[in-house]
């Protein structure tokens, strides 16, 4: 029964979402306007509150350092096999074997079972995530469709990202000591009150935009599944690197779930809009917009595996 009771919530709004785009209940511009309210403002606010009232202990820098060269790893594997899916997508596949969707998909579905207070698990994975996809990916985007690279272009970029300034901010206020501060005054109520509202309709959000995008082209299938499969074996020895790495973490059971859910999540929603330069043709974006769908389906077939038999 507890597993139905965590189970069912979170598909009955995926498919909910599903529905209101076969229905067209939902038009694909009021979609997106929800997708930029929770990705733009609700979620960076949930990220800062994360990062500045969680204890971020030593470790946690090589877990960041760890997890970013495995999805760097994860880019350059994908260049060597790049024509393996199909020469028509190589010109950007290798950057759909990197990142995962953390916020959208990972953070609700994780936090589904064992609630907000463990949302750090996966919310320190993301930090590596943010420094590939908005420092590495843009220098690589920016080489391969310019002669040349502006780096105050690259560097607006960068630091104007309401993820990543939420992140800076909430780690300098963190490492200062401000939140052991604010608790200790009458501010510090009023901002757990402010905090909670913010972030009440975030994952009932994003569990309906996540049913909203699920779609996918028969004819891709085959270079779909094929590149689908690739990541899944780098992503998998990205989760046998943290039994080797991080076994005392490993074994309790809450943070191991935190891992399977995180890196079995599909690439970041962000990368598209990323790698947009690189696109040649609209069945560019199609293809995109279709792997990141097709992995929402092993999302939640390994979601529903945690839930029932490690939860």
């Amino acid at each position: 029964m507890k597993a139905i009771e965590t189970i069912f919530p979170v598909f009955f709004m995926i498919f909910l979402g599903l529905l209101s785009r076969i229905k067209g209940w939902i038009t694909p511009e009021q979609k997106e306007g929800a997708n930029k309210i929770v990705f733009n403002v609700f979620f960076p606010v949930m990220i800062f509150n994360v990062l500045f009232t969680s204890h971020i202990e030593a470790q946690a820098v090589s877990i960041v350092f760890y997890v970013f060269i495995a999805f760097s790893l994860a880019i350059i594997i994908g260049y060597v096999l790049r024509n393996m899916t199909g020469k028509k997508w190589s010109h950007f596949s290798p950057f759909l074997l990197t990142t995962n969707e953390g916020g959208n998909v990972a953070l609700p579905l994780y936090t589904s079972i064992v609630g907000m207070a463990y949302a750090k698990n996966t919310v320190i994975f993301d930090i590596a995530g943010t420094l590939i996809a908005f420092i590495i990916v843009p220098i690589c985007v920016e080489k391969m469709t310019a002669d040349s690279t502006d780096i105050k272009v690259l560097l607006k970029k960068i630091f104007t990202n309401s993820f990543v300034i939420a992140v800076i901010l909430a780690l300098v206020l963190n490492l200062t000591g401000f939140y052991g501060f604010l608790m200790t005054t009458s501010l510090g109520s009023v901002y757990t009150k402010t905090i909670s509202q913010v972030t009440a309709p975030i994952v009932g959000m994003i569990l309906f935009i996540i049913g909203y995008n699920l779609k996918i082209k028969k004819d891709m299938i085959r270079s779909l599944l094929k590149l689908l499969s690739i990541r899944f074996i780098i992503h998998s020895c990205i989760i046998a690197g943290f039994f080797v790495l991080f076994s005392s973490l490993m074994s309790d059971k809450t943070y191991l779930m935190a891992v399977l859910i995180y890196f079995m999540s599909p690439t970041g929603f962000a990368m598209p809009m990323l790698i947009e330069p690189l696109n040649k043709t609209e069945e560019d974006a199609d293809f995109q917009s279709a792997f990141i769908s097709l992995g929402m389906i092993i999302t939640l077939i390994v979601y529903t595996c945690v839930v029932l038999f490690i939860a």
